[in-house]
């Protein structure tokens, strides 16, 4: 390519852009407190969801979101705002350590490698970002604050007075004032009379925090702490060695990464208590401007539902109660069984000698299920009976208790009162076992009654038949509540997080055990960062066996566990380096470091903060810097980050537990907003076409070749013709299918790149990638230096007035591209855009009209625009065009002097009629106007007009025969 000053040499110019950029800090954002902070421009705030960088970096589908907010940021910094637009790097986790295993390189060697190759592909793209608020997770200086919030969650509990975290010291005065006293469970509970009990006397059950031992009183902490330890039921992968989420094992029960068995095992585990937030994570989801269908998704994830827990005693020993939770306790006198969840701590108990072996058996083969795998609609129901029966209360019935693997101890109480005549999978379990199928609904309509699970109203229910479900379901609700054998309440699908992998790449946890009695304890903050050791082996223990014990790798780091310190007063430990003297009177114990890692969610939930801030080795972020980019305007607006980019597949887990964590900073007064991400928006995704040969096997495609068109178009393999068939679906690794971004920025050039993703569609849409049709925008950007460039490089601009129309046509311009921009609606900025181009067929174009096409032009095709700008100002150029203000339009300008509107004949245009503007809207005139045109005069001789339809400012139809 010439790199002749008249030739569009986008990759001279493109390359010089960008170390311009770089090099001048064109995006760096001004911070509160700063000398070239400006208080009186608004605030924006707009982020990426970052990036996990992988191995094989971007692909030309994953800047489809990036290009966009970039777009939009260069937008509204013209238009006076001080925008942050960040990038870092999601970086720990599973697949970045699997990719080391598999490459036999240090994950920390691999991540910084894959880093740097990923921040040079975003350059590359010309991404606007303030590279100075870079950040990544296995940053040192970075985990150094998720160990921290960490800590702000081991140290709280769930206050339900206030309905929010509170400082861990607050419930340990409560107790010690006699405010709250200790149920028999381990819960605190209110006192009667606060603290006046020498008079009042102690609720039943209940126990004076004085009257605890140590070990008692560290049980009750324990249990009320938002992160706690606790042994739970585990998706454990023996090959991979370690715990899996259950998003993270497919519906045939393998792990998503590696295909490797999955397990249900018990395990001792970290867990954070994310369900005492459940109602305000469902509530609080009307506070931020979200997709429906991603706050539905949330809100199916909580899933929140009102109805009973009710009491079934045993038939033979009726101090002894199942109780179960329903959201349709109008259905009570159709339980004709009960079922338990296999881990139900009742099934031994309960069980009778007769029929323990097939139940014991039974329950060792459903513990190695996983939970998709045990609740899928399509299994076939199994289960096996204990022995044991339960007194049904409404009635006295004796209904059998049977365990089966589709009830799951995790949700509701791990117990279920079965009605088969009215639940779908009751229904299948009672018609394979031959259980009693009793209707107590009727339907509405003319359905069959069998398997309906709508409402209706009430049959075989004793006093309650003929009352409508909502009615019955209350009033059944109070009958339970008098004769205490139940109470209404509420239930969430939602569990506590669990926290820790047994993996090495990962946040260290802030917790040493000691050595002796395996006692917890938190790490006093000032022992922050525990950083990650360097290990020879940090390949995870790998085995076939499900009941291997778990060996994370940091265990190998022997000399990182083994530490010694003593315990502060506030219960924390501070540790002791080599010669290190402890404080007089204080006792020096061993303790051993926490073995497991956080998981990769754990960075992710917060890192939109440490980007307001990053440098401060103080705090996260100092509290006036928070306070600015993330605090709410008005008192009922949710604060947080003004427009949050990302995909759909985030929907659950990363918002979901980001908007936990921020809750719980909230409630503490870390952070000033409610929520984390005011606005949401999800792009689409840029699809391709794969291809597959007869094996079902996928061919990379640069092997493949298209010959004929359209209908006629047929796939082969270049390298030996073999016949392929092609399928749409996500551009990835697996399908072989990826276009490297790289390689269309080398042929077609960058802005060529970001126009065409942008005019593909509407951006939350998904669109078929075709590199044949990105010629079309390379076409459009090569006119638009031709428009303004000679060949010799001279500019086709002149200091001349523009005349009416171009005046016109500037004006509407300006207003369609800034309203398009401002809604994210980037497709139709570009057709306006190269409308106006096509309407420039002047030799030289008024100066003018060029400076604003140029600065139209900008947030789109950024390098093209400051190569233009910087001649077209000469020598009075003094900073990159994203320093200048947006251009203004005029309402009245926009506004056509005249209308041309097109007549038609029975549906076909004839002729076409300019009017005045204001007479364009009067359908009379319009109608007047459009009969005496020559043209239809002429088509309508020997025809009867029979009616004459006018849109205003649109079109006239004249339907004649």
């Amino acid at each position: 390519m010439s790199s002749g000053t008249g030739n569009y040499d986008f990759l001279t110019f493109e390359a010089k852009w960008q170390k311009y950029w770089l090099e001048h800090k064109t995006f760096r954002t001004p911070q509160p407190g700063k000398p070239d902070f400006d208080a009186a421009k608004p605030k924006l705030y707009v982020l990426d969801m970052f990036p996990y960088p992988s191995g094989v970096g971007l692909h030309v589908g994953h800047p489809l979101g990036y290009i966009a907010t970039d777009i939009y940021t260069r937008y509204m910094r013209m238009r006076g705002f001080n925008v942050l637009h960040p990038m870092g790097y999601d970086a720990f986790g599973l697949p970045a350590e699997q990719y080391a295993v598999e490459h036999g390189v240090p994950p920390r060697e691999t991540t910084e490698k894959n880093i740097a190759n990923m921040r040079d592909q975003l350059r590359r793209l010309g991404m606007g970002y303030d590279w100075d608020r870079e950040i990544a997770t296995t940053e040192v200086s970075y985990y150094r604050w998720t160990q921290w919030i960490f800590l702000q969650l081991y140290n709280s509990w769930y206050d339900p007075a206030v309905d929010a975290a509170r400082p861990i010291a607050e419930l340990i005065h409560k107790l010690e004032q006699e405010h709250l006293v200790v149920n028999f469970d381990g819960r605190v509970v209110p006192a009667q009379g606060q603290g006046l009990q020498e008079w009042y006397g102690l609720p039943p059950g209940t126990q004076r925090w004085a009257e605890l031992s140590p070990e008692q009183r560290r049980t009750v902490l324990d249990q009320h702490r938002l992160a706690y330890l606790d042994e739970v039921p585990v998706n454990w992968c023996p090959a991979l060695g370690t715990v899996l989420a259950n998003e993270e094992v497919t519906n045939e029960g393998r792990s998503d990464r590696g295909n490797h068995p999955v397990y249900r095992r018990p395990l001792r585990q970290w867990m954070l208590r994310i369900t005492k937030y459940a109602d305000r994570l469902e509530r609080d989801l009307g506070r931020v401007n979200w997709p429906e269908a991603i706050k539905l998704m949330q809100r199916n994830w909580i899933g929140r539902s009102e109805g009973a827990e009710v009491d079934f005693a045993l038939a033979d020993d009726e101090e002894e109660t199942i109780r179960v939770y329903t959201t349709r306790p109008d259905t009570l006198f159709g339980a004709t069984y009960m079922v338990l969840a296999p881990e139900h701590p009742l099934v031994a108990k309960i069980t009778t000698e007769e029929n323990r072996r097939a139940v014991e058996d039974y329950v060792a083969v459903a513990r190695n299920k996983t939970e998709l795998d045990r609740t899928a609609e399509t299994k076939e129901k199994t289960g096996v009976f204990t022995g044991a029966h339960a007194i049904n209360p409404v009635n006295s019935e004796r209904i059998p208790i049977w365990v089966a693997d589709y009830v799951l101890m995790g949700y509701g109480t791990g117990a279920i009162m079965a009605v088969p005549a009215h639940d779908t999978r009751d229904f299948e379990f009672a018609q394979k076992f031959n259980l009693p199928i009793i209707q107590v609904v009727k339907p509405l309509g003319d359905e069959d009654w069998q398997g309906y699970v709508g409402e209706g109203t009430a049959v075989n229910s004793g006093a309650f038949d003929g009352l409508p479900t909502a009615e019955f379901k209350k009033k059944i609700t109070e009958w339970l509540e008098e004769n205490e054998l139940g109470k209404g309440t509420v239930n969430y699908k939602l569990r506590d997080w669990l926290f820790s992998r047994q993996r090495y790449w990962g946040e260290p946890f802030p917790i040493v055990h000691d050595a002796e009695t395996d006692e917890i304890f938190a790490l006093d903050e000032s022992e922050l960062p525990v950083e990650l050791p360097a290990i020879d082996d940090y390949r995870p223990q790998a085995s076939e066996d499900p009941n291997a014990p778990p060996a994370p790798p940091l265990g190998r780091a022997t000399e990182w566990v083994k530490v010694r310190g003593y315990v502060t007063d506030t219960g924390s430990v501070k540790l002791l380096r080599s010669g290190q003297s402890p404080p007089d009177g204080v006792q020096v114990r061993a303790f051993r470091r926490e073995l497991n890692t956080m998981p990769q969610w754990a960075g992710s939930c917060w890192y939109y903060l440490r980007y307001l801030d990053n440098r401060n080795e103080q705090r996260f972020a100092a509290r006036e810097v928070e306070r600015y980019w993330m605090a709410p305007k008005q008192d009922n607006e949710s604060g947080g980050v003004d427009l949050y980019v990302g995909g759909a597949e985030h929907a659950v887990l990363h918002l979901l537990y980001s908007r936990f964590w921020h809750k719980v900073l909230y409630d503490l007064g870390h952070v000033s907003s409610p929520e984390p991400f005011g606005r949401l928006f999800n792009q689409g995704y840029i699809q391709a076409y794969a291809y597959q040969d007869a094996r079902g096997m996928y061919v990379d495609i640069r092997d493949v070749e298209e010959q004929g068109e359209g209908k006629n178009a047929r796939y082969v393999r270049k390298s030996n013709g073999e016949a392929l068939t092609r399928s749409l679906g996500k551009m990835g690794k697996s399908l072989k299918n990826a276009v490297a971004p790289d390689d269309i920025c080398h042929e077609f050039g960058t802005d060529t790149l970001r126009v065409y993703e942008m005019y593909m569609g509407p951006l939350e849409a998904s669109k078929p990638w075709s590199t044949r049709d990105i010629v079309g925008m390379s076409r459009f950007l090569h006119n638009v230096w031709r428009r303004f460039v000679t060949e010799d490089g001279a500019l086709r601009i002149d200091d001349a007035p523009a005349d009416e129309a171009m005046h016109r046509l500037q004006h509407k311009t300006v207003k369609r591209v800034t309203l398009d921009l401002k809604d994210l609606r980037f497709n139709t900025a570009i057709a306006a855009l190269i409308e106006m181009l096509n309407a420039l067929k002047v030799e030289r174009v008024p100066r003018a009209v060029a400076e604003t096409f140029v600065q139209l032009l900008s947030p789109i095709a950024p390098h093209l625009s400051e190569e233009l700008w910087q001649r077209m100002c000469g020598p009075k150029w003094k900073d990159s065009i994203a320093a200048e203000s947006w251009p203004d339009y005029e309402e009245a300008m926009c506004i056509d002097a005249e209308i041309e509107i097109p007549v038609q004949i029975n549906g076909k245009v004839r002729s076409r009629i300019t009017l005045p503007a204001a007479v364009a809207g009067d359908v009379k005139q319009m109608e007047q106007v459009a009969l005496a045109d020559e043209r239809i005069t002429r088509e309508l001789s020997g025809k009867t007009v029979r009616k004459v339809v006018c849109i205003p400012q649109r079109m006239v139809n004249i339907v004649a025969g």
